[in-house]
């Protein structure tokens, strides 16, 4: 009889950073909570400020909050995966906890502008960087919910639209460009693209080995 062949293991996967912006108002935040409902393995990003925390806030679950010297240091050594400064305070995604999550094959969902975007596709974790920009489906729209959140005046909603068509001159630098006219529609595309994407050449960095193994064992099978 001839060599018994063993099944071969299943090929591991090597977790994805998922980035989803959006101008204000386009549904960002919405979609990103029904994604972690509907995958709980996905875990958000916690980033770093030099702000004071505020009134309830949890340091390591709302933010990493650091001194501003702590937190030049982190940028001077490279353990930051992108940051800015706003409003008189630094913002940024600390790079270890991001690596330790995508070698373990864990996805981790950032929700950046498209400069924070810019920094991670040209980071040492670029070629693992899944980016998925949000459309409103008109400017008309758009205004309409901000203006329905009730929280703005007019002065504000104002440089929120600026703000947001600044966001949006920059859809061309995503991987992914969704219109969210359906907020349920969209959301499945969401979760069709995710799932391709995970199956990406790439992100299996098992599947070398295992076409080594069908290979021994077709000609151990000869």
């Amino acid at each position: 009889m001839g060599k018994e062949i063993q099944a071969a293991p299943a090929t591991t996967r090597t977790g994805l950073l998922i980035i989803l912006s959006s101008p204000s108002g386009a549904g960002k935040s919405t979609l990103a909570r029904r994604l972690m409902a509907w995958d709980p393995s996905l875990s958000f990003s916690v980033s770093a400020t030099t702000r004071t925390p505020r009134p309830g806030e949890v340091d390591g679950k709302d933010y990493r909050f650091l001194t501003e010297g702590a937190f030049k240091t982190l940028v001077a050594e490279d353990a930051m995966l992108e940051h800015a400064h706003v409003f008189g305070n630094f913002y940024g995604s600390p790079l270890a906890p991001v690596a330790e999550a995508i070698e373990a094959g864990r996805d981790v969902l950032f929700d950046i502008d498209w400069q924070g975007a810019q920094q991670i596709r040209n980071s040492a974790l670029g070629h693992h960087t899944l980016s998925i920009f949000l459309l409103p489906p008109s400017i008309p729209e758009l205004r309409r919910r901000l203006e329905s959140r009730a929280q703005d005046g007019a002065d504000v909603i104002a440089k929120r639209m600026q703000k947001s068509w600044d966001e949006i001159s920059h859809w061309d630098g995503y991987d992914y460009v969704l219109i969210n006219d359906d907020l349920d529609a969209t959301e499945q595309r969401l979760k069709t693209v995710i799932s391709a994407e995970r199956e990406r050449r790439v992100q299996q960095p098992g599947l070398r080995a295992h076409v080594r193994r069908l290979q021994t064992e077709f000609e151990e099978g000869q």
